[in-house]
């Protein structure tokens, strides 16, 4: 994106997905409670998600946060 600095959150939402046969972003968006186009976001890293979101995900795949999300300063 021109002019946007890139958020701190990174994620493996995706791989997770990827690991659990293939979950579908709608899939993971119906488990959690937002939308697909939320998953899509979150995934781009344009958009991190609500601490709750963040912990439903990581339950989800049964994992802890910091295995699916992390923080880049650089």
């Amino acid at each position: 994106m021109i002019g946007r600095k890139p958020l701190p959150i990174t994620n493996q939402v995706s791989a997770f997905r990827d690991q659990h046969g293939g979950m579908s972003q709608a899939a993971l968006a119906e488990a959690i409670g937002v939308s697909r186009q939320t998953v899509v976001a979150i995934e781009k890293g344009h958009y991190s998600p609500s601490l709750e979101t963040a912990f439903r995900i990581a339950r989800l795949f049964g994992v802890g946060v910091e295995d699916v999300f992390g923080w880049d300063e650089a």
